[in-house]
This record gives C-alpha cells, sequence and structure tokens, in this order.
C-alpha cells in the first residue's frame, strides 16, 4: 500500500505505519490538511495520521478533517511515545544552545527543559523533520527531539533518550482509507469499536437524550470530544467512541442517534487498539 503521513520519514507517524502494515511506500507530507488531499484525490491508497496523546490530548484538526472529507478509519493503533535528544555525531550536551521538535513534542518534555534551563526550545514542523533539518544544515549548536528511528533514518546520534515527562505516554493512529475503499470481511467480523460525529438541535437536554441512548443500547462509551461548528457560534459537532460486545448494539446505538439527532456520521467500524503496558517496564 501506498501510505500518507504528515511528518518526515522517522516520525512516530512512520513508526505507527509501520507497526500497522508491516511494510508500506511511505509519503511524507508537510502538514495534515496535504495527507488528505492526496488521499481523497487517489494518490495514495491511505493515510496514518494521530487522533489522541494521552498526555497532550486529542488533535482536534483531524477530527474536523474525518468529518469533512470522504473517508473512514479502518484500523486504530496505540503506540508507546518516547522522545530522544538527537544531535549530529559527535556533538556533545555541552555544545547545545537550541532544542527543535515539533511543539506537542516539546510540550510532553517540559520537565526537561525545566532542568536545563541553557537550552531554548524551537517549535517545528515535525520531529523527525528536526534531525533531518539539523543534519543537512550542520547545526552543530542545535538538538532535535524526535523518536530513534529518525537518529538512524539520517545519520545522526542520541544523546538523551526517553526525556519525556511521563514514561506512559502513548498516541492512538488511524488508519484512514477512501470511504468507497473494499471492507475485507475479517475486519468486519474483529470490529468492537465505532467512531461517529454526530450533531443534536440547540436547545435544553438535547445531548443528555442522546447520551441516554446510547447506554439503553448497552454499548460503552470511552470518549466524547466536542468542536465548534464554523458559521453557528456556540453550536458544536460530538465524536464519540464506543466499544460493543457484538454488532447489533453497535447497530441500534448508531440507528438511536439518527432518530434523534439532525446529523449522524459513522467514521469507521473498526478492532480497537489495547494498551500493552509491558513496554514501559522494559
Amino acid at each position: 500500500m501506498k501510505i500518507a503521513i504528515q511528518g518526515e520519514m522517522g516520525s512516530n507517524s512512520h513508526m505507527a505505519t509501520l507497526e500497522m502494515l508491516g511494510s508500506a511506500d511511505i509519503l511524507a507530507c508537510s502538514v495534515s490538511a496535504e495527507v488528505m488531499a492526496k488521499l481523497v484525490a487517489g494518490e495514495v491508497d491511505g493515510a496514518v495520521l494521530p487522533i489522541e496523546n494521552s498526555l497532550h490530548g486529542s488533535v482536534a484538526e483531524h477530527y474536523d478533517l474525518l468529518l469533512e472529507l470522504p473517508v473512514r478509519i479502518e484500523r486504530e493503533s496505540q503506540m508507546h511515545i518516547r522522545h530522544n535528544l538527537i544531535a549530529m555525531p559527535g556533538v556533545k550536551l555541552r555544545d547545545i544552545r537550541r532544542v527543535m521538535s515539533h511543539p506537542v513534542a516539546l510540550s510532553q518534555c517540559r520537565h526537561f527543559f525545566a532542568a536545563h534551563p541553557e537550552f531554548e526550545a524551537v517549535p517545528f514542523y515535525d520531529t523527525a523533520g528536526s534531525v533531518k533539518h539539523l543534519m543537512e544544515a550542520g547545526l552543530r549548536d542545535t538538538a532535535g527531539m524526535a523518536p530513534e528511528l529518525a537518529a538512524t533514518e539520517y545519520g545522526a546520534e542520541v544523546l538523551m533518550a526517553g526525556v519525556e515527562d511521563h514514561a506512559e505516554n502513548y498516541t492512538r493512529f488511524h488508519l484512514i482509507r477512501r470511504a468507497e475503499a473494499a471492507v475485507e470481511d475479517v475486519e468486519v467480523e474483529e470490529a468492537n469499536k465505532v467512531s461517529v460525529a454526530f450533531a443534536v438541535e440547540h436547545r435544553p437536554g438535547t445531548l443528555v437524550d442522546a447520551l441516554k441512548l446510547l447506554a439503553a443500547a448497552d454499548v460503552d462509551l470511552t470518549k466524547i470530544e466536542s468542536r465548534p461548528v464554523p458559521g453557528s457560534p456556540w453550536e458544536y459537532v460530538f465524536y464519540v467512541d464506543i466499544r460493543f460486545a457484538d454488532a447489533a448494539r453497535a447497530d441500534a446505538a448508531v440507528a438511536a442517534l439518527r432518530d434523534h439527532c439532525r446529523m449522524v456520521k459513522v467514521l469507521g467500524r473498526y478492532r480497537a487498539a489495547e494498551t500493552n503496558l509491558q513496554e514501559i517496564n522494559k
């Protein structure tokens, strides 16, 4: 498969793609909108994007893209995230003056920067991209904060490993396909999670009633997220993740929402990823 990702080779999205698919022809893109545009245009078979981090929270832009475009979630993975301080070969920690990385990665390493006030945190468009840039530019006073794979990809060296604030740092990624892409029977059989976007009438009690319908369908609401409706101040689209024991309950939950809500879009039905807590104890 040809897969588009946001970020450079060696990024967490690159690693998540390999984890989900084993191997793929990866197309690196600068921004998520470009990733999804290439998917919708048929230039790639799929896209891998992060949807939520256990420390930073949800990636709001990606919820918007899932709602707006004719795409669906086919699969998800849950990856243990480690941030590493990476520099050019031969560079020592005492040589570093700046640390570049994606703003989300920088925000997950606040304790590191508090312990090293001599380092200037510099936002960059991508974790692995920061390593690529410092290697191409020959920056010996600058380090990137990225996965270890980025050091391997660009011939750099890890100065410090695991500088994130918390060991229990996970990101959920989605494999996204065009809406019309064929669904394999095994994916339908193994599915135990459905992601749905819905909007209710703007009057008292409508959201509560929608949630009661989900409870009555005997499904497990594992996440709820709200995003503003463009052009309608203080109105929202709600995104929910629902775990279910069997397909009939999922169908009943979605049907109940359709009867109650002014808009419902099923974003995908797929197998839920499970957290491997053993990884953090290695």
